[in-house]
């Protein structure tokens, strides 16, 4: 039985390539979107040459990013090439391009230019910096974004340098917000017919995770310091030293700071003043990671996780990534999928995150080989199979388009 999507029916014209793009209209197909990615000519999108490691070949990183997708090569240079992306955008709801502000403007392939010929297009501007603004013209990219977001000023540990998120979290939350920016235009469009240009960009969603210090920088014109594992708001709320290891403790509120101190048997800690309240221990922060250390310190991460669970106190391991994929609950939650790949074979994928319990979304194939569905992208386009022959035979289109 074949299960209805929350997308299906929404045709997704994808000029997107490296990480928050493709992200975003990775998440777009997994709720039944149909995606084009239209890939350069000279190799497709740079991700496929990223690595090591390869798979048979295949880059990792774009295997994982670009399941659910098909793919045509099409160089966006010549006219042909750029009639057929017109037409392309025509038969679409949804147009995503990350090229630097003004590049696709350029080429003719801009807002204006594909809102003339089909105005409730939903166009969609990734950037580093904005389609604004004194920075516009820059190029992008997410260390670049996270130190000018302030993200790399606060990580990292009290008194050493600063450091980078170790995801690429200004990509990623770029890609999410472009996410969220395109399903609301596209609801707007339900209701008002209307389409309209919305952008993301890494340094604005690099900013936009900075909530608890920017709230402490605006409330005390004090610049944050960095604080390691610890929280900037709650104590205890952080990483500790066990017999073999580490584990995270976040008593967030008074209850749990009872529960904690009685669980591990420090019940003299409630009595001690420097410890009577969030704020007083926020104050004296560091005493108390040495009173906690010391006692977390005398059993190992696995004899403490079940004591302190008894007690209702949140806490868990901190994993490595072959104890992530192997954690009972990952797994029970559908979030290791395998898919299949003409030439890497199997594929492991992150599940999806977001549970639809009316309209599921659903992994169905695996990322596209270069160029793998020109024909078929082109028929949906109008083209017929003599016209796709000499776009392909043109160098315009196909996996090597531009060789000629």
């Amino acid at each position: 039985m074949t299960i209805a999507r929350a997308l299906d029916g929404v045709t997704v014209l994808d000029a997107t390539q490296i990480l928050a793009g493709p992200f975003a209209s990775m998440h777009l197909s997994d709720m039944g979107a149909n995606i084009i990615k239209v890939e350069k000519p000279g190799g497709g999108d740079d991700t496929r040459r990223i690595g090591p490691p390869f798979i048979n070949g295949e880059s990792a990183a774009f295997l994982q990013l670009n399941r659910n997708k098909r793919s045509i090569v099409l160089d966006l240079r010549a006219d042909k090439g750029k009639e057929a992306f017109k037409r392309l955008a025509e038969k679409s709801d949804i147009l995503m391009e990350n090229g630097r502000p003004g590049a696709m403007d350029r080429l003719g392939l801009g807002y204006a230019d594909i809102s003339a010929i089909k105005p409730e297009i939903i166009y969609c501007s990734i950037s580093g910096f904005g389609l604004s603004g004194p920075y516009a013209s820059r190029p992008g990219f997410d260390l670049i974004a996270q130190g000018m977001s302030g993200q790399m000023a606060i990580n990292g540990d009290v008194g050493g340098p600063p450091l980078k998120v170790g995801v690429p979290i200004a990509d990623l939350n770029a890609g999410m917000f472009a996410l969220h920016a395109v399903e609301a235009a596209y609801i707007s469009r339900l209701r008002t017919g209307k389409g309209q240009h919305v952008e993301s960009s890494l340094l604005e969603a690099g900013l936009a995770y900075t909530v608890w210090e920017t709230a402490f920088f605006f409330a005390t014109g004090e610049v944050p310091p960095r604080i390691g594992s610890t929280h900037r708001l709650i104590a205890p709320y952080q990483s500790f030293a066990t017999k073999d290891g580490h584990m995270n403790v976040g008593a967030a509120n008074q209850n749990n700071w009872v529960r904690l101190a009685n669980a591990i048997g420090r019940e003299d800690l409630l009595e001690d003043s420097r410890f009577d309240s969030n704020a007083l221990r926020l104050e004296n922060v560091t005493a108390l990671r040495e009173q906690l250390d010391a006692t977390f310190q005398t059993k190992t991460t696995a004899e403490w996780l079940p004591i302190l669970d008894e007690a209702g106190t949140p806490a868990g391991p901190i994993f490595e990534m072959d104890e992530v994929w192997a954690n009972e609950q990952v797994q029970a939650r559908d979030m290791d999928v395998i898919t299949e790949h003409p030439v890497a074979g199997p594929v492991h994928n992150i599940g999806i995150a977001v549970k639809m319990h009316g309209t599921p979304g659903q992994i169905t194939s695996g990322a596209p080989t270069l160029g793998q569905h020109t024909d078929e992208i082109l028929e949906f386009a109008g083209y017929d199979a003599n016209e796709i022959e000499e776009l392909k035979a043109s160098g315009v289109a196909g996996p090597e388009a531009g060789a000629k």
